[in-house]
């Protein structure tokens, strides 16, 4: 077998760096603005009422609705909560501030069955 030059060595050595780096799973930074398990029920009230007096589409969590079950304050305001973050340019405020206390993020698309959570 031929022996390489050191600069071929150093070239197959990058290109083979490069190819292993394109194949590695690259971290999301997709985002959802939900409700903290830890909020009250009137934290969430206020939530769902500020959420959808303000922009927000909410007749996926009325009866019938493909965010309605399951039928919690939990899961309604955390759609909600998420809708608005999603129409107000992803902030941290759109989130933290507007939901004191409450709103919290989570890198886990919370969408299930026909309940699709709006993302970046």
């Amino acid at each position: 077998m031929a022996k390489m030059s050191p600069l071929l060595t150093l070239i197959v050595m990058l290109l083979s760096s490069i190819m292993m780096i394109h194949n590695l799973p690259v971290a999301s930074s997709t985002q959802w603005c939900v409700a903290a398990p830890t909020s009250t029920e009137k934290q969430l009230e206020d939530n769902l009422n500020f959420a959808c007096s303000n922009g927000v589409d909410c007749r996926p969590i009325l009866a019938h609705g493909a965010c309605f079950n399951p039928n919690t304050p939990l899961s309604h305001a955390s759609y909600v909560m998420n809708a608005y973050y999603q129409t107000h340019d992803r902030t941290d405020q759109a989130c933290k501030f507007f939901f004191p206390n409450s709103g919290t993020f989570t890198t886990t698309n919370p969408s299930y069955g026909a309940c699709v959570y709006a993302s970046s």
